[in-house]
Protein backbone atom coordinates (compact mmCIF):
# COMPACT_ATOMS: atom_id res chain seq x y z
CA UNK A 1 0.00 0.00 0.00
CA UNK A 2 1.13 3.61 -0.82
CA UNK A 3 2.15 6.18 2.34
CA UNK A 4 1.36 9.52 0.14
CA UNK A 5 -0.28 12.15 1.17
CA UNK A 6 -4.17 11.56 -0.08
CA UNK A 7 -7.57 13.63 0.17
CA UNK A 8 -10.58 11.36 1.66
CA UNK A 9 -14.04 11.67 3.27
CA UNK A 10 -14.73 11.41 6.78
CA UNK A 11 -17.33 9.42 7.65
CA UNK A 12 -20.84 9.40 4.74
CA UNK A 13 -22.81 12.06 3.62
CA UNK A 14 -25.93 11.85 1.37
CA UNK A 15 -27.08 13.75 -1.71
CA UNK A 16 -30.82 13.89 -3.21
CA UNK A 17 -31.52 15.01 -7.09
CA UNK A 18 -34.83 14.48 -8.57
CA UNK A 19 -34.75 14.74 -12.82
CA UNK A 20 -38.03 13.85 -14.40
CA UNK A 21 -39.31 12.59 -11.45
CA UNK A 22 -36.77 9.86 -11.26
CA UNK A 23 -35.05 9.97 -8.12
CA UNK A 24 -31.41 9.69 -7.38
CA UNK A 25 -29.95 9.52 -4.27
CA UNK A 26 -26.31 9.29 -3.28
CA UNK A 27 -24.30 8.08 -0.58
CA UNK A 28 -20.63 8.75 0.12
CA UNK A 29 -18.84 6.93 2.71
CA UNK A 30 -14.86 6.54 3.77
CA UNK A 31 -13.85 3.14 3.11
CA UNK A 32 -10.07 1.60 3.49
CA UNK A 33 -10.57 -1.48 1.87
CA UNK A 34 -12.53 -3.16 -0.93
CA UNK A 35 -14.19 -5.08 1.90
CA UNK A 36 -15.50 -2.11 3.53
CA UNK A 37 -16.39 -0.77 0.18
CA UNK A 38 -18.81 -4.14 -0.57
CA UNK A 39 -19.86 -3.63 2.74
CA UNK A 40 -20.98 -0.05 2.72
CA UNK A 41 -22.45 -0.90 -1.55
CA UNK A 42 -24.76 -4.21 0.59
CA UNK A 43 -25.99 -1.92 3.32
CA UNK A 44 -27.49 0.90 0.65
CA UNK A 45 -28.67 -2.15 -1.28
CA UNK A 46 -30.76 -3.52 1.69
CA UNK A 47 -31.44 -0.07 2.52
CA UNK A 48 -33.11 0.55 -1.04
CA UNK A 49 -34.09 -3.25 -1.80
CA UNK A 50 -37.21 -1.51 -3.72
CA UNK A 51 -35.11 0.59 -6.26
CA UNK A 52 -34.35 -0.31 -9.67
CA UNK A 53 -31.04 0.71 -9.61
CA UNK A 54 -28.09 0.85 -7.14
CA UNK A 55 -25.05 2.18 -9.18
CA UNK A 56 -21.44 2.28 -7.29
CA UNK A 57 -18.15 3.16 -7.78
CA UNK A 58 -15.11 2.91 -5.21
CA UNK A 59 -11.15 3.75 -5.39
CA UNK A 60 -9.51 2.09 -1.94
CA UNK A 61 -6.17 1.12 -0.75
CA UNK A 62 -4.93 4.58 -1.35
CA UNK A 63 -5.98 4.28 -4.69
CA UNK A 64 -4.87 1.39 -6.13
CA UNK A 65 -8.23 -0.87 -6.60
CA UNK A 66 -11.04 1.21 -8.34
CA UNK A 67 -14.18 -0.83 -9.14
CA UNK A 68 -17.76 0.52 -10.39
CA UNK A 69 -20.87 -1.28 -11.79
CA UNK A 70 -24.11 0.36 -14.20
CA UNK A 71 -26.32 -2.24 -12.08
CA UNK A 72 -28.31 -2.57 -14.90
CA UNK A 73 -28.14 1.32 -16.37
CA UNK A 74 -27.23 1.49 -19.86
CA UNK A 75 -23.63 0.59 -20.29
CA UNK A 76 -21.10 3.48 -18.79
CA UNK A 77 -24.08 6.11 -18.26
CA UNK A 78 -23.45 5.37 -14.30
CA UNK A 79 -20.68 3.83 -12.92
CA UNK A 80 -17.29 5.01 -15.09
CA UNK A 81 -18.82 8.81 -14.65
CA UNK A 82 -19.05 7.92 -10.84
CA UNK A 83 -15.49 7.05 -10.68
CA UNK A 84 -14.69 9.93 -13.01
CA UNK A 85 -16.49 12.34 -9.77
CA UNK A 86 -14.13 10.20 -6.98
CA UNK A 87 -10.86 10.91 -9.31
CA UNK A 88 -12.20 14.62 -10.30
CA UNK A 89 -12.72 16.07 -7.11
CA UNK A 90 -8.73 14.52 -5.92
CA UNK A 91 -10.52 11.66 -3.46
CA UNK A 92 -9.75 8.17 -2.81
CA UNK A 93 -10.80 5.69 0.23
CA UNK A 94 -14.11 6.66 -1.06
CA UNK A 95 -17.23 4.60 -2.02
CA UNK A 96 -19.98 6.11 -3.22
CA UNK A 97 -23.68 4.54 -4.56
CA UNK A 98 -26.16 6.09 -6.30
CA UNK A 99 -29.71 4.95 -6.14
CA UNK A 100 -32.69 5.60 -8.53
CA UNK A 101 -35.90 4.99 -8.42
CA UNK A 102 -37.16 5.49 -11.40
CA UNK A 103 -40.00 8.10 -12.50
CA UNK A 104 -41.46 6.59 -15.74
CA UNK A 105 -39.59 9.11 -17.77
CA UNK A 106 -36.72 7.90 -19.70
CA UNK A 107 -33.20 9.40 -19.34
CA UNK A 108 -31.93 8.61 -22.68
CA UNK A 109 -27.52 7.89 -22.02
CA UNK A 110 -27.10 11.36 -21.71
CA UNK A 111 -29.40 12.17 -19.27
CA UNK A 112 -28.23 9.15 -17.24
CA UNK A 113 -24.87 10.77 -17.32
CA UNK A 114 -25.68 14.02 -16.05
CA UNK A 115 -28.18 12.93 -13.53
CA UNK A 116 -25.86 10.01 -11.35
CA UNK A 117 -22.70 12.96 -11.63
CA UNK A 118 -24.64 15.62 -10.62
CA UNK A 119 -26.02 13.46 -7.62
CA UNK A 120 -22.88 12.07 -6.35
CA UNK A 121 -21.22 15.45 -6.92
CA UNK A 122 -23.96 17.25 -4.60
CA UNK A 123 -23.35 14.42 -1.98
CA UNK A 124 -19.03 14.80 -2.70
CA UNK A 125 -19.69 18.44 -2.21
CA UNK A 126 -21.01 18.39 0.95
CA UNK A 127 -18.95 15.53 2.67
CA UNK A 128 -16.23 16.41 5.57
CA UNK A 129 -12.73 16.14 4.11
CA UNK A 130 -10.24 14.68 5.60
CA UNK A 131 -6.13 15.05 4.43
CA UNK A 132 -4.26 12.13 5.51
CA UNK A 133 -0.71 12.52 5.55
CA UNK A 134 2.15 9.82 6.34
CA UNK A 135 3.28 9.97 9.78
CA UNK A 136 5.98 8.25 11.49
CA UNK A 137 5.39 6.33 14.96
CA UNK A 138 7.93 7.05 17.27
CA UNK A 139 8.52 5.31 21.32
CA UNK A 140 10.75 7.37 23.42
CA UNK A 141 11.55 6.67 27.23
CA UNK A 142 12.37 9.24 29.25
CA UNK A 143 12.77 9.79 33.22
CA UNK A 144 10.11 11.87 35.13
CA UNK A 145 11.88 15.03 35.12
CA UNK A 146 12.18 14.97 31.44
CA UNK A 147 8.52 14.34 30.34
CA UNK A 148 7.34 17.47 30.32
CA UNK A 149 10.51 19.17 27.90
CA UNK A 150 9.86 15.82 25.35
CA UNK A 151 5.96 16.52 25.31
CA UNK A 152 6.39 19.85 24.24
CA UNK A 153 9.18 18.92 21.80
CA UNK A 154 6.96 16.64 20.38
CA UNK A 155 3.83 18.99 20.96
CA UNK A 156 6.21 21.97 18.77
CA UNK A 157 6.83 19.68 16.22
CA UNK A 158 3.56 19.14 15.47
CA UNK A 159 3.12 15.61 16.90
CA UNK A 160 0.63 13.55 18.97
CA UNK A 161 0.56 11.76 21.78
CA UNK A 162 -1.35 8.31 21.32
CA UNK A 163 -0.23 6.72 24.32
CA UNK A 164 1.53 6.87 27.45
CA UNK A 165 2.86 4.54 30.21
CA UNK A 166 4.09 5.21 33.90
CA UNK A 167 6.53 3.03 35.44
CA UNK A 168 9.64 3.86 37.06
CA UNK A 169 9.95 6.00 33.60
CA UNK A 170 8.03 7.58 31.35
CA UNK A 171 6.99 5.71 28.08
CA UNK A 172 5.89 7.83 25.13
CA UNK A 173 4.40 6.32 21.77
CA UNK A 174 3.84 9.70 19.55
CA UNK A 175 3.44 10.42 15.61
CA UNK A 176 4.99 13.44 13.95
CA UNK A 177 4.79 14.32 10.18
CA UNK A 178 7.62 12.33 8.59
CA UNK A 179 8.68 15.26 6.78
CA UNK A 180 8.97 16.84 9.83
CA UNK A 181 10.88 13.36 11.50
CA UNK A 182 14.14 14.24 10.79
CA UNK A 183 14.12 18.05 12.18
CA UNK A 184 12.25 16.22 15.27
CA UNK A 185 15.14 13.67 15.75
CA UNK A 186 17.83 16.30 15.79
CA UNK A 187 16.18 18.60 18.05
CA UNK A 188 16.03 15.73 20.49
CA UNK A 189 19.82 14.94 20.69
CA UNK A 190 20.00 18.30 20.67
CA UNK A 191 18.36 19.24 23.81
CA UNK A 192 18.71 16.27 25.72
CA UNK A 193 22.68 15.04 24.62
CA UNK A 194 21.53 12.25 23.17
CA UNK A 195 20.40 10.92 26.67
CA UNK A 196 16.59 10.04 25.45
CA UNK A 197 16.49 8.61 22.12
CA UNK A 198 13.34 8.04 19.68
CA UNK A 199 13.07 4.44 18.25
CA UNK A 200 11.25 4.84 15.07
CA UNK A 201 8.19 1.90 15.01
CA UNK A 202 6.25 2.50 11.46
CA UNK A 203 4.81 4.95 9.35
CA UNK A 204 1.42 5.28 8.57
CA UNK A 205 -1.08 7.58 7.00
CA UNK A 206 -2.97 10.08 10.25
CA UNK A 207 -5.69 12.09 9.75
CA UNK A 208 -3.99 15.92 9.49
CA UNK A 209 -6.94 17.09 11.85
CA UNK A 210 -6.01 14.23 14.31
CA UNK A 211 -5.08 14.55 17.68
Amino acid sequence: MKTERYVTVSGQSVAEYTEKRSRFIAAVCHCETEEEAVSFINSVRAKHRDARHNCYAYSVLNGTLKRFSDDGEPHGTAGKPMLDIIDGEGLCNVCAVVTRYFGGVLLGTGGLVRAYSKSLKDAAAAAERAVMIPCTVFSALCDYTDSARLLKLVSDAGGTVENTEYTDKVKLTFFIEKSKSREFLLKLKEIFCARITAEEIKTELKSAGEK
